[in-house]
């Protein structure tokens, strides 16, 4: 147990307010402390061992009187270490030893002893300075503690500006990964709902793109990694970006498929994930879509009659039996103005009072906004699923939406 001496108010300098605190072996501040001193006067040293002897913190009283490059400083992580600088070598000033140990050991707390210099200083360089000479060992100690206060602070303070660093860091790399959905083609359309479950993130398991070859077909992908963690997300960029090659190297639809089931079973963490996949081609005529499906769901048709659900024929999701996949690609005839609306599973897989929201309840919610244009319809959805969830705890899944179609009629 360690006995000190301070106010009651941290920076109070009058005697009559200060009041004993024991601080406890179990005190962060004070647990394994070391107080190293760095004097070349030995008359110093005996003043800073008597200052210190009335209690134990003097058995933490290290003296160096060498140069400063010929002592290790205790750098043990959590434990609190003191620096106390007094009397330099010649040709040294206390100042410059003082910032060296704080380059040396960031975490230390440092102590100019009244022999250092302070006329170079800016005011906070180094904010505790204490003459030994005229204070009373409860003073001495007193300052010791507010020293270790300070660093205390400045060690959080500097830990706070690194995660807020990080944090922006994060944010940019992961804004850097999403896609761009939006094409350069004004005669094609698309809108847009992506939201991982993963809080104060960008990035999901889910993954979808858009690109248009030469002969202005727009080709679509949209997939959900099984799992929901960071690995996951980062296995969903790489399965994007690899379909986004292949798909501008001019790769077919179903050779962009065994690509990504090969880059899913190089890459996956664990032999169990597996990943669901839909690929949709829409030729420039804007009579029919060409779908694609490996254990995908199915897909919204928004037509002049209303909406209705259509579903894909079955395939293999990526990465269940390796190299086995049973894909057929099949074409969905589209009329002038007609838009379909691929989603993955999260967006109807929420928790709801009556319990799974499901297939019948997401048409029911999109037959209630069906007169509603591309991006009101999509927010108008989301927005429902959200709601009903919201009661049940919200969405455990990752959400992707995507509403996709060709505005104008007639041929390219």
């Amino acid at each position: 147990m360690i006995t000190l001496c301070e106010p009651s108010d941290d920076d109070s300098p009058h005697e009559d307010s200060r009041r004993n605190i024991t601080l406890r072996e179990e005190d962060p501040l004070c647990q394994n402390l070391t107080v190293l001193l760095l004097s070349q006067d030995e008359r110093e040293a005996c003043d800073i061992r008597r200052l210190l002897a009335p209690h134990p913190l003097s058995q933490t009283l290290t003296w160096h009187h060498g140069p400063l490059d010929s002592h290790q400083l205790p750098t043990t992580p959590g434990a609190p270490l003191c620096v106390l600088v007094g009397s330099a070598p010649s040709g040294q000033s206390a100042l410059d030893i003082a910032a060296r140990v704080r380059h040396r050991a960031p975490q230390a707390a440092v102590v100019l002893l009244s022999d250092a210099p302070a006329h170079d200083a800016r005011p906070d360089d180094f904010p505790t300075r204490v003459d030994h000479r005229r204070t009373t060992p409860d003073e001495f100690r007193r300052e010791i503690r507010r020293a270790l206060r300070r660093a205390h602070r400045d060690i959080a303070l500097a830990t706070v500006r690194a995660n807020a660093v990080i944090a922006q860091d994060n944010v940019r790399l992961e804004r850097g990964l999403l896609p761009d959905l939006a094409l350069d083609d004004k005669d094609f359309t698309s809108a847009s709902h992506y939201a991982p479950s993963r809080p104060h993130a960008l990035l999901g398991g889910d993954f979808c793109d858009i690109v248009q070859s030469e002969d202005r077909t727009v080709h679509v992908v949209m997939g959900d990694v099984s799992g929901h963690g960071a690995t996951e997300a980062a296995l969903a960029v790489h399965l994007r970006l690899a379909w986004r090659t292949a798909a501008l190297c001019g790769q077919s639809a179903m050779e962009r498929l065994r690509l990504l089931e090969r880059v899913l079973v190089d890459e996956r963490p664990h032999e169990d994930t597996y990943a669901t996949v839909v690929s949709l081609s829409f030729p420039p005529h804007r009579r029919s879509v060409r779908v694609i499906s490996a254990g995908h769901p199915g897909m919204l048709h928004r037509h002049a009659g209303g909406i209705r659900w259509v579903e894909h024929r079955p395939g293999l999701a990526l990465g269940l039996f390796p190299g086995r996949g049973d894909w057929t690609e099949s074409e969905h005839a589209l009329a002038d103005q007609d838009s379909v609306v691929l989603f993955t599973d999260g967006l109807y897989e929420g928790r709801t009072s009556r319990g799974r929201l499901g297939e019948e309840g997401l048409m029911r919610l999109a037959a209630r906004h069906a007169h509603l244009p591309d991006r009101h319809f999509v927010d108008a959805l989301v927005r429902g699923v959200s709601a009903s969830a919201t009661r049940e705890g919200g969405a455990a899944d990752d959400v992707a939406v995507l509403h996709l179609g060709w505005t104008r009629t007639g041929a390219a």
